[in-house]
């Protein structure tokens, strides 16, 4: 006869298989991928379970395995926003003692990345101003990229490599604006990617205090 420790054991191991079956799952990666679309295109007071379903192709049976509402699939959704635009900074290939290029590198990045989230990153603002919760979240997406552009500015200025136009919060502050800005301007004038790019970049380099590029 099985232990009530065993059981117990069981249990857990079942539970936490469970745990992770779901969070790597297609199908939930299915339903994020349809949650998104339809957020998108139809707003978050107009998003309801049943269109999520529908676009995912899955009855409402199987959106509740994953999630407990649209609440908390719009949440994941946001919180997948706020990683994407993080990792918009990251430094891959690019020589980190060189200013010059780390600004156009993470500008440019950063960018792409806002425009990848750019419908999305609308419908959470939307949303942040009745949603507590979502507010939150909203300032969080935008702290994050902005802590670490500060602290980074703050590491240049303590190695003598740039003179900011203000405090490093204020000009991350503001790179920050002025991405969002050509972000909002660019989904309209797709072609004047290249230049808007350059000239943002350009703006960045001014506002970090960089001396003229070297050659």
């Amino acid at each position: 006869m099985e232990e009530p420790s065993d059981r117990t054991a069981a249990k857990k191991g079942w539970a936490t298989r469970v745990d992770h079956d779901r969070a790597d799952s297609a199908t939930r990666a299915a339903l994020l991928t349809a949650a998104r679309r339809v957020f998108e295109e139809e707003g978050y007071a107009r998003t309801t379970v049943a269109g999520i379903t529908g676009r995912a192709g899955v009855g409402r049976a199987t959106f509740y395995v994953y999630f407990s509402d649209k609440e908390e699939v719009f949440a994941v959704l946001a919180q997948q926003v706020r990683d994407r635009l993080v990792a918009g900074q990251e430094l891959d290939g690019v020589d980190a003692d060189d200013a010059h290029a780390v600004a156009e590198a993470t500008t440019t990045a950063y960018l792409d990345a806002y425009l990848e989230n750019l419908a999305l990153i609308t419908v959470i603002q939307h949303q942040s101003l009745a949603d507590p919760a979502m507010s939150e979240l909203w300032q969080e997406i935008h702290a994050r990229p902005l802590e670490r552009s500060a602290r980074y500015i703050r590491r240049l200025v303590r190695r003598g490599e740039a003179d900011p136009a203000a405090s490093p919060e204020a000009v991350a502050r503001a790179a920050g604006g002025m991405v969002s800005s050509v972000a909002g301007h660019l989904s309209v004038a797709p072609d004047q990617r290249e230049h808007a790019t350059a000239e943002l970049v350009a703006m960045y380099v001014r506002l970090l205090g960089l001396p003229p590029r070297e050659g």
